[in-house]
């Protein structure tokens, strides 16, 4: 059988069983291989395994039940989780913020921004009291701020240029090639296959890039090129995951959700600071 056409058939079989827990053992018999080559072509092609793939799609449902309003509890056990304790054990993570202020956009949640000026332009830099939840590039610091609000639309907002004095002197650090960004905290929400792809990106040094072929290997995902480059595009936070280090197969810049001469220069200054 076709490795895609095999992947199609398991996944439209798991997607129409949402919120059950179906077994290695059942899904291969339901598409008619063994257990083993299903686990093995799943995570190949997909980069998460059946069980994976299962976690993520209650932890997409629990996040749109939050999203639409629905409690907590009602969102968890809607999703397939067997209990509160679970869903805390194993998946709320994801959410990169506690399921209740997830639920109303970071409602209750007090973020601190500040804008500055960069060799890139304009930087926003968010952050919770666990970390940082955005970094956005852009021209002009009111732009930024707006796209913030949007995302936290519920959340206590305030500009807070004292809160993020360290963080913003460790980007400018970064960008003048005299400090890392691999210490600083992160509060996000993201995919079990997204974080997978933004802590291979984490890996990558400074001064050198990969390409999305290249990351989707490392995280035994080799079919999964396309997939990488949208978890890139999904990437939160800007310069602290450095989706700018991951290029195309043929050496071209790709895509880049601040705009390629953002990328371009950016990488210059990371290959001028290593030389």
């Amino acid at each position: 059988m076709e490795t895609n056409s095999l992947i199609a058939r398991a996944r439209a079989y798991l997607d129409a069983r949402r919120g059950e827990r179906t077994t290695l053992e059942e899904l291969g018999r339901a598409v008619g291989v063994s257990p083993f080559h299903l686990q093995r072509s799943f995570k190949r092609t997909l980069g998460l395994s059946p069980k994976d793939y299962q976690q993520a799609l209650r932890l997409e449902d629990t996040k749109r039940a939050l999203a639409d309003g629905s409690r907590v509890s009602d969102a968890v056990f809607g999703a397939g989780y067997g209990s509160l304790s679970r869903f805390y054990e194993k998946a709320a993570a994801g959410l990169g913020m506690a399921a209740r202020a997830y639920r109303a956009k970071g409602k209750g949640m007090a973020i601190a921004y500040t804008t500055f000026a960069s060799p890139l332009g304009c930087i926003l830099l968010a952050s919770t009291a666990q970390g940082l939840c955005s970094v956005k590039l852009g021209d002009k610091p009111e732009a930024l701020a707006r796209q913030l609000e949007a995302e936290f639309s519920e959340a206590d907002l305030k500009e807070d240029r004292r809160a993020l004095k360290e963080a913003r002197a460790r980007v400018l650090g970064f960008l003048s090639g005299d400090a890392t960004l691999d210490k600083l905290p992160l509060d996000i929400r993201g995919t079990v296959f997204q974080q997978r792809v933004w802590a291979a990106l984490r890996q990558i040094p400074r001064g050198e890039t990969r390409t999305y072929k290249d990351i989707a290997a490392a995280i035994g995902a080799p079919s999964a090129v396309r997939a990488v480059g949208s978890a890139c595009g999904a990437n939160p936070v800007a310069l602290v995951i450095p989706c700018h280090r991951a290029l195309r197969a043929d050496g071209g810049l790709g895509g880049y959700a601040w705009g390629l001469g953002r990328k371009e220069k950016l990488l210059k200054i990371e290959r001028k600071r290593q030389a």
